[in-house]
């Protein structure tokens, strides 16, 4: 599910859209299989007809309800969590019920860093910490997908505001295009986010 365009401003434009790494579903996923498994190992493990059995199957049971709501809630949030880099700020938003968000312009953008751990590496997740001037100081979003890759954008995009606000040609498109045909080369962007950008680039 895209971010909703009717929440962009006129002119504005999405760089990248992303839901959380399929990491974030990872837990409840994995305790859902091993409540399958711990059932199936209750069934051929016990007597039938017996009390123990009758215990350990309820109690089976419930673990599996319990582990399935968790991964039911879950996905939820991993559906309405939206993390976004449009031509003029970063957005952050989370919630069905109960939402909450973060707008960070990239005039206001000061550092940008990202972390991964080794597990985090091997599955291409990780966080990004981002600094911004004003009162949102440091942000630190979890669950990025190929976070050093949304840095590089993200620090693209700053670019060429920068260029705009300094009031330089916005759009020397060769020379453009040729930085973004860079960055894909580099797996800086994917094939999608540089048909996003060239497109932008050429209606300008």
């Amino acid at each position: 599910m895209a971010y909703p365009r009717r929440l962009l401003n006129d002119h504005e434009s999405v760089t990248v859209d992303l839901h959380p790494h399929w990491w974030f579903l990872a837990a409840p996923t994995t305790a859902v299989v091993a409540a399958i498994a711990a059932a199936i190992a209750t069934l051929l493990m016990t007597d039938s007809d017996t009390t123990a059995q009758s215990v350990a199957g309820w109690a089976s049971l419930v673990a599996l309800g319990a582990s399935a709501i968790w991964l039911m809630i879950r996905y939820s949030k991993w559906l309405t969590t939206y993390f976004v880099i449009t031509n003029l700020r970063i957005i952050f938003r989370s919630g069905l019920v109960t939402k909450r968000g973060i707008e960070i312009p990239l005039d206001r953008v000061n550092t940008v860093h990202f972390r991964q751990s080794v597990m985090e590496r091997i599955v291409g997740a990780g966080d990004l910490l981002i600094e911004s001037g004003g009162e949102s100081g440091q942000q630190r979003f979890t669950d990025i997908r190929q976070p050093d890759r949304v840095q590089r954008v993200i620090h693209a995009e700053m670019d060429m505001s920068r260029q705009r606000r300094r009031g330089e040609p916005a759009v020397d498109v060769a020379g453009q295009l040729e930085r973004l045909e860079s960055m894909l080369m580099r797996g800086s962007l994917t094939p999608d986010e540089f048909d996003r950008q060239k497109r932008r680039l050429l209606d300008s």
